[in-house]
């Protein structure tokens, strides 16, 4: 099948096949700063050989499982041989849109908001959005701020975040069984016609997991998944 690359990204590189969908080759690159892995971050910091073949595993079993319990996604098929995703075409929202589902209060949460809540804390499946933009740190918007620049709809808001903590339960319940705890994940939506569809990937390079209270970093947190 034909591809033609259309967008060089962080982690992933998107190719348009001729069949309408889109191709998503999975690179070795991981988001961090000073040689360190940090999903929350806007740049890419490292190169883990081998990273962009697990987190595509990861992704692969993921976007099944959701399939199984009918959450809408853009998955299409993988083929791990060449490191690539097929997808459904789907539109962002804006100019691209990151959801981060928080079950403890860690990272950018807690540099934020570290005067009123204590490190590793609960947190109620709390979601919040930023918008992709490296230039001004990927800046928080609330659900009024994206309904008023037109971004999206209170409907299609409220069903963003309704799924954004249905697939993290899902990802949670499946890493508890092997011991591992979920503490923040991050995901991307799009929207196909009227349709909020979960897009990119589900992979250990989104989320921050911890076994026994030490976090594990996304190479060992696959190979523990996968064990």
């Amino acid at each position: 099948m034909e591809k033609k690359l259309v967008y060089k990204g962080k982690t992933k590189d998107v190719y348009a096949l001729d069949n309408g969908n889109y191709l998503l080759k999975f690179k070795d690159d991981c988001t961090g700063k000073d040689g360190k892995f940090d999903p929350g971050e806007n740049s890419v910091g490292l190169t883990i050989d081998g990273v962009g073949d697990v987190n595509l595993r990861m992704s692969m079993y993921f976007f099944e499982k959701l399939k199984e319990a009918g959450v809408k996604t853009h998955y299409v098929s993988a083929d791990l041989k060449e490191t690539t995703m097929e997808v459904l075409p789907a539109k962002v929202f804006g100019k691209g849109l990151e959801v981060i589902c928080r079950n403890k209060a860690v990272g950018s949460f807690l540099r934020r908001y570290g005067d009123y809540i204590e490190e590793g804390a609960d947190l109620p499946s709390y979601v919040e959005m930023t918008f992709k933009n490296d230039e001004k740190g990927d800046p928080l918007v609330t659900k009024d701020g994206l309904v008023v620049l037109g971004v999206m709809t209170e409907k299609q808001y409220d069903e963003t975040k309704e799924m954004t903590q249905k697939i993290t339960k899902i990802v949670a319940d499946d890493l508890l069984k092997k011991g591992l705890v979920l503490y923040d994940i991050k995901f991307e939506f799009g929207y196909s016609g009227d349709e909020v569809v979960l897009i990119d990937e589900i992979s250990s390079g989104n989320m921050r997991v911890y076994k026994d209270g030490v976090y594990v970093d996304p190479m060992t947190l696959s190979k523990l998944f996968f064990a």
